[in-house]
């Protein structure tokens, strides 16, 4: 390897290093690395030059002198990132250090016979409109779907009624900026290494409620992706044969029972929501909102419909324990806004299915908001400096050479 390659990735494990566990010293830094202290004094040098690392407060020693601390540089970057759906966009402008400079929203077509050309000028709008510093180092786009790889960015997404749809590609070509694409929940996940439960956790799991059901399993600090980048697909766990049908086409899956559609069916069963939009209809989400409120006003049958799609999502995430022994598990999604009413009847259930060993497992409910989407997408630009494994392949380094100010 040459000379020039083998310092980059050095100065990508350092600030992979950092990125991750936070602020360190020059010498828990070559521990951590096994490099010379020489070599970190020499690299972080460079890149405090850059603008990417600074020196923070003394650490206390426990005798000698004490040692000066490195952190990031939160305002030496930012990523734009897209969060899409069935019916519209959200878009946020998020700095390196995970703060959102601005939020909007789109109404968005993805059926639509120019839908990646308007996708792209959704972008290009908003491009346009914001600050100009920090450096922008690139888009990220989650979608709900499966994604060959985050630096091609061809997607699968039934529920966007797209079959290898070249988004990568396309984005790429109208923006002239480097543009990763992945999973929606694995781009949630990649937030959660850089600024959550990640940064302490390098074995974990994510799971999303709400219109759909998904998993990220993390391993090692990396999100495993699978032979064609559709793992996690949660929410096509088979539960019951006999059970409705899902959107996949299978009957039974749980997604079919605890996912938007699923709540919605079965409080119709028990002669709630009459009237309502059918779930597809722009009033769709209201649907669930609506029943939250009422299990909240005290409708017993309102909260069952909750407590049993909290059993279902219990057993079936002790499955996935059982088989993947995460440290701790994060639940996100629009779904938790409402998770009181699940909770009851998924700890009972998730407790009781999980083996002995680890029936302890951290289980963490996060707060949801509509832009928490956008900005996972946005940190799969934002992990990228610190990806000292290289899995964003060739955008990844075009990310890390406008992070320095480096000619590609």
């Amino acid at each position: 390897m040459a000379g020039s390659d083998r310092g980059d990735l050095t100065r990508t494990a350092i600030l992979a290093l950092l990125g991750t566990v936070g602020p360190l010293s020059r010498t828990e830094i070559a521990r951590e690395l096994d490099l010379s202290p020489a070599s970190v004094t020499q690299l972080t040098r460079e890149l405090m030059g850059h603008g990417m690392l600074e020196e923070l407060d003394l650490k206390p020693s426990r005798g000698g002198r004490p040692a000066q601390r490195l952190g990031l540089v939160g305002t030496a970057g930012r990523a734009l990132g897209v969060k899409v759906t069935a019916d519209h966009l959200v878009i946020v402008d998020v700095r390196l250090d995970g703060v959102v400079l601005g939020s909007w929203e789109h109404l968005f077509d993805p059926s639509g016979p120019h839908a990646l050309d308007d996708l792209a000028s959704t972008v290009e709008a908003t491009l346009a409109r914001i600050e100009q510093a920090p450096a922008l180092l690139g888009v990220g786009v989650g979608v709900p779907g499966s994604v060959d790889d985050q630096a091609v960015g061809t997607v699968n997404a039934p529920t966007l009624g797209w079959q290898a749809m070249p988004v990568g590609e396309r984005l790429r070509r109208r923006l002239s900026l480097p543009v990763l694409v992945e999973n929606d929940v694995n781009a949630l996940a990649a937030a959660e290494r850089l600024y959550g439960r990640g940064r302490t956790h390098r074995d974990f799991l994510v799971l999303t409620i709400g219109r759909g059901v998904g998993a990220a399993i993390v391993t090692d600090g990396r999100v495993y992706r699978g032979a064609r980048g559709g793992a996690g697909e949660f929410g096509h766990v088979p539960v019951d044969p006999s059970g409705p049908v899902c959107g996949c086409g299978t009957a039974g899956c749980l997604e079919a029972f605890v996912g938007s559609a699923g709540l919605v069916t079965a409080a119709r069963e028990k002669g709630l929501l009459e009237g309502h939009a059918a779930l597809g209809d722009p009033g769709a989400r209201d649907a669930v909102d609506e029943l939250g409120r009422a299990a909240a006003a005290g409708d017993r049958a309102a909260q069952d419909v909750f407590d049993q799609a909290g059993r279902i999502l219990g057993r079936s995430t002790a499955g996935l324990i059982n088989v993947v022994d995460p440290e701790v598990v994060v639940i996100l999604g629009e779904g938790v806004a409402h998770w009181p009413y699940w909770q009851v009847g998924f700890d009972r259930a998730v407790r009781a299915q999980l083996m002995p060993g680890r029936r302890d497992i951290a289980i963490e409910v996060e707060s949801w908001d509509e832009t928490s989407w956008a900005q996972g997408a946005a940190a799969l630009v934002l992990a990228t400096p610190f990806d000292a494994a290289g899995a964003a392949g060739e955008q990844g380094r075009l990310v890390r050479a406008r992070l320095i100010g480096a000619t590609p």
